[in-house]
């Protein structure tokens, strides 16, 4: 675990280095902050940031971090968003996973309605992406809109260029706040108005700031300078006159856990085939160690029970063996169902290999069951945290609620993985399907050319199946550290009773009992 925490270090240094030392130090003798440090002058002293998707774009072509900030930070006694653009890496510009960061973080916003304040520089998109932004890219605006029908207040700060669709951020926004002098907002810049239009136009008067707020009006609030628009967004903040939604926590200094979270990081084994009891995680981040398990003689691979995370209650799924079977399956459905009578919030501590498989399995009805697991899950309302601690492949990560069920907040730790199956078995299955293919048409089947490939699809499986992999492409919310995660819990629940949390009134679909 510690070696895959390095590893991890290594990846959230490089995404806080933004574009490099030279371009940081530039930024900097410019009399500009970076993003980090406007989201630090923007949040209540001493406030806690919870950054989302930090390794975005890791592995890939794009810079780690995919040159924007985003996170839950608490301004003025309010939780809210925080989207901070990194002008250090290409200007920045919007690549595909800048993109998909920002959609999320809205996402976030929304579902938990949360605040949104959006800490503008930006060149627009990345021209050579531009392929993979345009049309997708839309939908930002779009959610800009649809946070303000909904009553979530948006502010936008802006400190440098906002060209292009990035003018449509502080034009969409319920509050917009400009710096003098270094503002830039327009559809067009000088050298594109001239070649559209033949106008010779400078900066200041095509879009500055002062013009914004004298003439366009696009600008509520002309600042000074970045540190003078950070205050005017807290003042549009604490303006608001918020109110959480959802029940406070039942106690306002919750009891630790009686168990050195230390201890975390070395539950999971090395080998994910290996199941540990995720009772012992339980002890090291629930209040007070204390765990209600509900039917814990049956269905015995899934424990299931009520507890309470820094003062909220919750109710945890969390797998005790790889393997879901049909009692589990069943345990799970009825489980949720009570949760979402009571409007508790459920976490779902991931660690399977998914449904189990066999004629008998099949027989006793697996399919109908698991159906019945996702069928619950699909149609749970109340809040779903997930963590997935070491393995979640197949259905079972459906069943345990992966990202495509939408949980409020979904969570890696370093060691984990996540595929269709694991890596000896899926190049297993190929080398199966191949030899069957070859007898069918009466070809031999060669046996070194069998070897070669099973243990590069083994390769390949293996390095797309990994945390840092899935992160870098935001399939989970961040890898964490394992001691952290009582902390990341907390805040997450306090962000989610920022909305209400209510339980499935309009029921489930139909059940295949």
């Amino acid at each position: 675990m510690l070696a895959r925490l390095a590893d991890l270090d290594a990846a959230l240094d490089a995404a806080r280095g933004g574009g490099g030392e030279k371009y940081v130090a530039r930024h900097h003798a410019r009399g500009k902050l970076l993003p980090r440090e406007r989201i630090e002058l923007l949040l209540d002293r001493d406030a806690p940031f919870l950054e989302l998707s930090p390794a975005a774009g890791w592995g890939t072509d794009f810079p780690t971090g995919a040159s924007v900030v985003t996170g839950i930070g608490v301004v003025e006694g309010v939780e809210c968003v925080i989207v901070a653009n990194d002008p250090t890496v290409r200007g920045g510009a919007v690549n595909p996973y800048s993109l998909k960061k920002t959609q999320r973080a809205g996402e976030i916003a929304f579902a938990n309605r949360l605040p949104m304040i959006n800490l503008v520089e930006s060149g627009g998109a990345d021209l050579a992406s531009q392929s993979e932004i345009f049309i997708p890219g839309g939908r930002v605006f779009r959610d800009l809109t649809r946070l303000s029908a909904a009553r979530i207040p948006t502010v936008s700060v802006v400190f440098g260029t906002a060209t292009a669709g990035g003018a449509y951020v502080p034009g969409m926004s319920d509050y917009t706040i400009m710096v003098r002098d270094r503002a830039k907002v327009f559809l067009a810049g000088p050298p594109l108005v001239k070649m559209a239009t033949g106008e010779d136009a400078d900066d200041e008067s095509l879009g500055g700031a002062a013009m914004h707020a004298g003439t366009s009006g696009l600008a509520d609030f002309l600042a000074t300078d970045e540190r003078d628009g950070l205050r005017l967004a807290r003042q549009c903040v604490r303006r608001l006159n918020w109110r959480k939604h959802g029940p406070p926590p039942r106690t306002a200094l919750p009891t630790a856990p009686k168990y050195d979270p230390e201890e975390l990081l070395g539950i999971p084994g090395t080998d994910l085939r290996v199941p540990f009891d995720p009772r012992e995680v339980l002890a090291r981040i629930l209040d007070g160690s204390e765990f209600d398990e509900f039917k814990p003689g049956y269905g015995t691979a899934l424990v299931t029970g009520w507890a309470e995370l820094h003062g909220y209650p919750v109710g945890v799924l969390a797998n005790a063996r790889g393997v879901l079977f049909s009692e589990e399956a069943q345990k799970a459905a009825q489980f949720i169902q009570l949760a979402n009578v009571a409007g508790t919030p459920l976490l779902f501590l991931q660690n399977t290999t998914g449904y189990m498989v066999g004629t008998e399995y099949e027989q006793r009805g697996i399919i109908k069951h698991g159906a019945l697991m996702i069928n619950a899950v699909s149609n749970s309302t109340v809040p779903h945290l997930t963590v997935n601690l070491g393995a979640s492949y197949g259905a079972g990560n459906y069943g345990m609620c992966g990202r495509a069920y939408d949980p409020r907040f979904l969570f890696t730790w370093p060691n984990a993985k996540s595929a269709v199956m694991g890596a000896a078995q899926l190049a297993g299955v190929l080398s199966i399907v191949a030899r069957q293919a070859a007898q069918a048409k009466g070809r031999p089947y060669d046996a070194d050319s069998d070897t070669a490939m099973r243990m590069m699809v083994e390769q390949q499986v293996e390095s797309e199946s990994g945390a840092l992999f899935l992160s870098g492409r935001l399939f989970d919310d961040g890898v964490i550290d394992p001691r952290d995660t009582r902390t990341v819990l907390g805040l997450c629940l306090s962000a989610v009773h920022s909305a209400p949390v209510t339980g499935a009134a309009a029921g489930f679909g139909v059940f295949r009992m």
